[in-house]
């Protein structure tokens, strides 16, 4: 098994693992033998991407749950990442599916016809250890359709101090606000001539709309609802600030990944909002700027929460013929103990209460960039918001708005060209 990362190193890393692959969690141990009488089978148990760097941590765990479940065989089949919806979608097809399932979240409304509701299989008390705040949106119509497993954490904000304290930076009062984070880009820009933020208009509009607290789609989830004046208006505060250079011109790019401004290479000032697994690349190919870092709690959402973007859930599709044997594998393989030995060998952040309070997490310390990051990403746990629009087609969705708005910030377009072609794009989708 990979020998277990440090607090620190884990720290450093937060996030970076998120498209990996695939798990969830309560605080239980597993069933006794005696208890396991009416689970018996082979229970086929899909993960993504782990079989390479954790191959012996799951085995392991496979291992002990057949010793402790005579009747049951678990037959593992590990998915390459970029492969996984397609095969899914592959095996509901045949009927001849898995009985346990990784889904991404952002996977998992086009696949909810398809499972099988787990309230059928998890009790009250079962998903008691869950965070309250990752259960509910992975419910549709009072269903629950996936257990939460891991996530990246809550995002940070980092500020590179030699700049922003020329603007009147106060690391004890950072902005709330993404119209607080305008703000100060702007003064950032005009008192030395570094660019603010680089984060919107990519992708990430939909979660700055979030932020906002807008809603994006009808009730019903038929039509685009994000085309009003105040919407309007929110965009035209991005590209006021876009045009004024608190804002860096790259940000228009697709490529979120590799964005021509960014804190790596010293060419913005801050970030409102981020993964902390940013701080990898910093510390190690920008070491200067990593040690100018001060590390705060992020930019909050209309309701005072943290945006969380997606995290990892795991399901039970409707035509397994081991539903119960599959719900019962889910509890052991993701009880509280078992994701806290996960965490302490891959750097990502349970859903388990119970995870947390351990002495890996509670007992985090340090003044590092890194070990402050952890500090706020713990802490701001029960706080994330997950809010997906939970359709069939979200990451679609979200990719036609941000190239709307991307051609209002290159002149293109008018917000309003611009939010009436989104709306009718999306309408035209959800059909």
């Amino acid at each position: 098994m990979t020998p277990p990362r440090t607090a620190l190193a884990a720290g450093l890393l937060a996030l970076a693992v998120l498209t990996t692959g695939c798990v969830a969690g309560t605080s239980a141990g597993p069933p006794s033998a005696a208890a396991d009488q009416p689970f018996e089978g082979e229970v086929e148990f899909w993960t993504i991407n782990l079989k390479k760097n954790f191959n012996d941590y799951v085995t392991g765990l496979i291992t002990q749950y057949q010793k402790d479940h005579p009747k049951v065989t678990v037959k593992w089949v590990d998915v390459p990442g970029q492969d996984s919806a397609t095969k899914l979608l592959a095996a509901m097809a045949s009927g001849d599916v898995p009985d346990a399932v990784n889904l991404g979240s952002p996977d998992l409304g086009r696949f909810i016809p398809s499972l099988a509701p787990m309230d059928d299989y998890f009790t009250p008390e079962e998903l008691a250890d869950f965070q309250p705040n990752l259960v509910a949106p992975l419910r549709q119509d009072g269903k629950l359709y996936g257990v939460p497993w891991y996530n990246g954490g809550a995002p940070v904000a980092m500020y590179r101090k030699s700049v922003v304290s020329k603007a009147g930076f106060d690391e004890k009062a950072p902005p709330k606000t993404y119209d607080e984070a305008l703000a100060l880009a702007a003064k950032v820009y005009d008192d030395t001539k570094v660019y603010g933020i680089n984060e919107i208009p990519g992708p990430s509009v939909v979660s700055v709309l979030r932020y906002y607290g807008v809603t994006l789609l009808s009730e019903d989830k038929k039509k685009a609802a994000f085309n009003t004046p105040e919407v309007a208006a929110i965009i035209e505060k991005f590209k006021k600030s876009y045009d004024e250079h608190g804002i860096a011109p790259g940000s228009v790019s697709k490529d979120v990944r590799a964005l021509p401004q960014s804190l790596d290479n010293g060419q913005i000032a801050f970030t409102a909002s981020a993964n902390g697994s940013t701080l990898v690349n910093i510390q190690k190919n920008a070491p200067d700027i990593y040690k100018d870092l001060v590390v705060t709690e992020p930019v909050q959402t209309a309701s005072g929460g943290y945006l969380l973007n997606a995290q990892q859930t795991f399901t039970i599709p409707k035509a397994s013929r081991h539903k119960k044997a599959a719900a019962e594998f889910i509890k052991f393989f993701t009880n509280g103990a078992n994701q806290l030995a996960f965490c302490k060998i891959v750097p990502i952040y349970p859903s388990t209460i119970s995870s947390t309070k351990d002495s890996f997490f509670a007992g985090t310390g340090g003044t590092e960039p890194v070990d402050v990051a952890r500090q706020v990403i713990v802490k701001g746990l029960p706080k994330l918001e997950y809010t997906p629009m939970g359709t069939a087609k979200d990451t679609e969705l979200a990719e036609s708005l941000a190239e709307e708005i991307r051609a209002v910030f290159q002149g293109q377009k008018s917000v309003k060209d611009a939010l009436d072609t989104a709306e009718k794009n999306w309408n035209d989708a959800l059909v």
